[in-house]
């Protein structure tokens, strides 16, 4: 499948904790305004349907919808307009009733793909089952897309098996905690996702929201980076809602020589590294 230059936008907005119709409405929005900027692939938050900071496993119970629900119907026809294709996270009610923080992929047609998030953040225990299948790698008509959650950025194997399986960007819904850092540093997510980017010559497009939660700040760290790791859009100068915009020649995730003799996945000696559990500690 070939690929041509493509407008991303990630669609960094507030939702509200609970608010099912009201984070609907505001999704909904978000993709129809990426869309009209020419973007056909549009990247939205961590959990965007049900709001983060939830207080007890009846709560995200009650905000939990299937894959097949209203919110990722709406962007489906949200998507329509476009011709886009839309990533988000949502509160997935599984078919054996368990609760899942799960991102999607939809078009027009509906949803073509869903990831249930590897790794958990703290409370997210006390309420999500862990995915049980390794991120995917979508064929869209955008492109290759490889599909990760937040916490999953720091896990390199998540980003290197997508690289490895072809991805041509890797869409990351996400929900950055904002955490004290030196001044005048950047977030440590962009870093981090400027460096995964890099190593793996893959565009990377971070989806952070914005908007104070239940006492819980976030980075404001929505970032659009090339196959080399450098910004191309992001992260927003001040902590609200914006649309991060770039425009990505995606074929060039697919060139992964770093010159005439050395590639960035080619290169590898998998045989000679130490995988597996932790090290025993003292």
């Amino acid at each position: 499948m070939s690929v041509a230059r493509v407008r991303v936008a990630c669609a960094q907005i507030a939702p509200t904790v609970g608010d099912l119709r009201g984070n609907r409405i505001l999704a909904r929005e978000a993709v129809r305004q990426a869309v009209a900027t020419g973007a056909r692939f549009v990247v939205l938050p961590e959990l965007v349907t049900s709001g983060y900071v939830l207080e007890s496993e009846e709560e995200a119970r009650s905000c939990a919808e299937p894959a097949d629900g209203p919110a990722l119907r709406g962007w489906a026809e949200e998507a329509a307009a476009g011709d886009a294709v839309v990533v988000g996270g949502f509160c997935e009610l599984g078919a054996d009733g368990l609760l899942f923080n799960s991102a999607a992929v939809v078009d027009s047609g509906g949803v073509l793909a869903v990831y249930r998030k590897i790794h958990l953040w703290d409370r997210e225990e006390l309420f999500f089952e862990p995915g049980s299948e390794p991120a995917p790698v979508v064929e869209t008509s955008v492109g290759r897309i490889g599909v990760g959650v937040c916490y999953d950025l720091n896990f390199p194997e998540v980003v290197r098996s997508l690289a490895l399986a072809g991805a041509d960007l890797v869409a990351l819904p996400a929900n950055f905690p904002l955490h004290p850092r030196p001044e005048g540093e950047r977030p440590i997510e962009v870093t981090l996702a400027m460096a995964t980017a890099h190593l793996n010559r893959v565009f990377l497009a971070a989806c952070d929201r914005c908007g104070p939660e239940r006492g819980t700040e976030w980075v404001g760290g929505s970032v659009i980076c090339d196959q080399l790791g450098w910004v191309l859009a992001g992260p927003p100068a001040g902590l609200g809602p914006e649309l991060v915009v770039a425009d990505c020649d995606l074929a060039r995730s697919r060139e992964k020589a770093w010159n005439e003799r050395n590639d960035a996945l080619g290169d590898r000696r998998p045989g000679l590294y130490r995988l597996g559990d932790r090290a025993p500690t003292a």
